[in-house]
């Protein structure tokens, strides 16, 4: 199984609104980030220089019933879900075509923590 990228996702102390957005995309242009996708409830920024190197900012998620940790990009999603599956792993969100154009789902880690596993379509 083949990861193309991983990003942390950052909630905004002020939920999903433009002003906390706006105050993350100036904090983190200053270290060199710039916005490279944003619906709204979910922002993420990138290096120019490097544009795997990217993390989202997100008050909430707009179709799950919870925010995840991270998201992980996958070459193959539907295989990843099985493996979690064949696991025992928690999902915590089921597998599904989001209409912003992602596969994914929602898996709880050992830790706790929610990884959104997605792969583009």
């Amino acid at each position: 199984m083949s990861v193309r990228r991983v990003v942390p996702n950052i909630r905004t102390a002020d939920g999903p609104t433009a002003e906390g957005m706006e105050r993350s995309a100036e904090f983190y242009g200053r270290l060199g980030l710039r916005e490279v996708m944003n619906h709204g409830w979910i922002m993420t920024l990138a290096s120019a220089s490097d544009p795997t190197a990217q993390l989202s900012i997100m008050g909430s998620d707009a179709t799950a019933p919870v925010t995840p940790d991270l998201s992980i990009e996958v070459e193959d999603v539907n295989a990843v879900h099985a493996a979690m599956r064949e696991s025992g792993a928690e999902i915590v969100y089921p597998l599904r075509d989001e209409e912003w154009g992602v596969r994914r789902f929602f898996v709880r880690d050992p830790n706790g923590q929610v990884v959104n596993v997605l792969g583009h379509r």
